[in-house]
């Protein structure tokens, strides 16, 4: 693998694909987000990685400053930037309903699991599975920044997208036809390498 990693190496989607450059996920606030296992743009610890890379494939904790009061929704998207294709990669996609939370303003490790998501968490369809995927890159393609982007809107999501439910809805779809304002975003980001 780790010279399919290094034929690869130039070849990374582009962070203006991410979801945090989308025009109609902008928003006038922002969200300070951060995890107890990783500061920004720190290495992500190995028990939040992929089963396949050795890890444990549980979500890391987060917590974010208070939402606007208008917030109704949480839209939580782990993107991968550097993932070798043309878009990043999105390894969870979530609404989170901040009034069922068990804590204020946090969810706790191992919340995105798709079999059992924490008490708020409405686990959507991503790229690559339902709840969370953690990362497990190419060996050899280089560092890879995972970023974990929270958007407070103002409405619910529509229960349709594009004909399908919410739940099965492609990422990239809902992404592009969210019309739900956004009154504030947040991010952090970890890393990863093989």
């Amino acid at each position: 693998m780790t010279i399919l990693g290094n034929l690869l190496k130039n070849r990374k989607a582009r962070d203006a694909d991410s979801a945090w450059s989308r025009p109609n996920l902008q928003g006038p606030e922002l969200l300070t987000v951060s995890s107890q296992q990783f500061d920004d743009g720190e290495s992500i610890p190995l028990q939040h990685v992929g089963k396949r890379v050795g890890g444990r494939n549980v979500s890391p904790d987060l917590s974010w400053s208070p939402p606007p009061h208008e917030t109704t929704e949480l839209l939580l998207v782990v993107e991968d930037l550097d993932v070798p294709t043309s878009k990043p990669a999105v390894h969870c996609l979530v609404l989170i309903d901040p009034s069922q939370l068990d804590s204020p303003n946090h969810l706790p490790p191992d919340a995105l699991s798709a079999r059992e998501p924490a008490a708020g968490v409405r686990i959507l369809r991503s790229t690559i599975t339902r709840g969370y995927h953690g990362p497990e890159p190419i060996k050899g393609h280089g560092p890879h920044r995972y970023t974990f982007q929270l958007f407070a809107l103002s409405s619910p999501m529509p229960s349709t997208v594009g004909g399908s439910k919410l739940e099965r809805a492609r990422p990239r779809a809902l992404l592009s036809s969210l019309t739900a304002p956004v009154v504030a975003r947040g991010r952090v980001t970890g890393t990863y390498e093989r």
